[in-house]
């Protein structure tokens, strides 16, 4: 019987040899890269069952990354594994069709779990973020991000990285285009957000979950 291929992304090698000695025993594995664009890149030439990515990656952050995916290949199915534990992170990941969200405290059989119920076409969540009152700040915030700025893919690429402190030139050369762009995207959120600088700006993304820190 086929093992269910899996492809693991986390910017910390220790995290990935962890996850390739855990899962080994009952998936096959994909490979491993190191940040979200190589995620998207790999994730689309190489089709693996699952996806195992952290939240907190370097050039696209893993939610970002898992939006990408399932416009592209809709039937992939990606768990989230983080150290977020925070509400409005959850909200996001499964209004962009995480089909998991396992904290990295957890029971490494957590994560097993996920996976199966992945791989079964349900959403599996941490079970300490099932709490009534967890679920009750879950339906607020929802509210709440309903209200807020929707930002297109490349305002999220160019906030991402700036959110890295990488300057208009250095995300104009990682994203192929001009810096003059980058600081046309960049002034446009400000001003959709009602914010006067980049670090209220980027403050206020992570406040809302829309990059990660």
């Amino acid at each position: 019987m086929r093992k269910p291929t899996v492809l693991l992304a986390d910017d910390h090698k220790i995290v990935l040899d962890g996850l390739r000695g855990l899962l080994s025993a009952e998936f096959e594995l994909a490979g491993s890269v190191t940040n979200g664009l190589e995620l998207v890149e790999r994730a689309l030439h190489i089709q693996p069952d699952l996806v195992v990515a952290d939240i907190s990656m370097p050039l696209l952050n893993g939610i970002d990354a898992l939006r990408q995916l399932k416009r592209q290949q809709p039937g992939l199915r990606v768990v989230l594994l983080t150290m977020h534990p925070d509400v409005t992170y959850l909200t996001r990941a499964l209004e962009a069709g995480a089909d998991g969200y396992v904290l990295k405290h957890a029971a490494s059989d957590e994560l097993i779990a996920a996976l199966r119920a992945a791989l079964r076409g349900e959403v599996f969540i941490s079970p300490e973020l099932k709490h009534p009152s967890v679920v009750e700040r879950l339906d607020e915030t929802r509210r709440v991000l309903k209200q807020t700025v929707e930002l297109t893919p490349r305002q999220r690429q160019v906030l991402q990285l700036l959110a890295e402190g990488k300057s208009a030139k250095e995300i104009g050369a990682l994203l192929e285009i001009s810096a003059r762009t980058v600081e046309t995207h960049k002034y446009k959120m400000m001003d959709d957000l009602g914010v006067k600088s980049t670090p209220e700006l980027v403050r206020h993304a992570i406040r809302l979950g829309l990059v990660s820190p």
